[in-house]
């Protein structure tokens, strides 16, 4: 009998466990850069929120109410926005600083956005490479059935 040629069932446990973790982590990721993502587009429509209002000259605007109803509403003072700069802290900004906090924020997402693919781009290959070594370990376990079964 030659043992060589068998998979040890608990090393193909192990890279099984590894499998699931990196899945599970790659799926978190991919989450994180979904949200990410959602961020930087709720600061791009501001962006442009905030130029379309400063351009407007009645400062007649549409308010979102939710359900896909809206409110035409005029603003009172366009000139200024009410930011917020995390941790539940929000200030009044002018109008241009507020475009320019957000284009910031935005740059700041895409960084962020990238480390995070760049993560998962890493996570998957390692995942890819221990599926190379489950499949490689239960072909020789075939094979080597195979051999035995011939004897």
């Amino acid at each position: 009998m030659n043992d060589v040629n068998q998979a040890d069932p608990r090393e193909i446990q192990t890279l099984q466990m590894y499998l699931n973790e990196y899945g599970q982590q790659i799926e978190i990721l991919t989450q994180q850069l979904g949200m990410i993502e959602q961020q930087r587009i709720e600061a791009a429509a501001a962006i442009e929120t905030l130029r379309a209002i400063q351009e407007s000259t009645d400062g007649v605007v549409l308010l979102p109410i939710g359900g896909g109803a809206f409110l035409r509403v005029k603003v009172l003072d366009a000139g200024h926005a009410i930011v917020n700069i995390g941790a539940d802290v929000s200030v009044e900004r002018a109008g241009a600083d507020a475009i320019e906090y957000l284009g910031d924020r935005i740059t700041e997402l895409e960084a962020l956005g990238k480390k995070v693919a760049g993560s998962v781009e890493q996570l998957q290959g390692q995942a890819t490479e221990i599926s190379r070594r489950i499949e490689a370990a239960y072909r020789g376990a075939r094979q080597g059935e195979a051999g035995q079964g011939g004897s």
